[in-house]
């Protein structure tokens, strides 16, 4: 039996990343290592969601559910962009 394990992925994984990307056009000081370490902890707040497809697993959300992954995105990058800054201004005074 040959299993396609490259095909699974944490759900949360892209909507992460594109609101990393998007939040990350107002902080033009945090390079892409750092983006990467915001996406981590962001990622890192969420309940993992391992999918194998996209559309399969966005065709059994109710609306309920999809609006409360939003939320819950917006909420953890929020806080990973602070968490992230809050070290990197910790160090530089270090």
């Amino acid at each position: 039996m040959n299993a396609d394990f490259d095909s699974i992925h944490n759900h949360h994984e892209r909507a992460v990343a594109e609101a990393v990307r998007a939040r990350g056009a107002a902080y033009p000081h945090l390079n892409g290592e750092l983006l990467a370490d915001i996406a981590c902890v962001a990622l890192n707040r969420l309940p993992p969601r391992y999918i194998r497809h996209e559309v399969d697993f966005a065709f059994y959300l109710t609306d309920k559910e999809r609006i409360e992954n939003e939320r819950a995105t917006a909420e953890a990058v929020a806080f990973a962009f602070e968490f992230v800054q809050a070290r990197v201004a910790m160090r530089a005074r270090g």
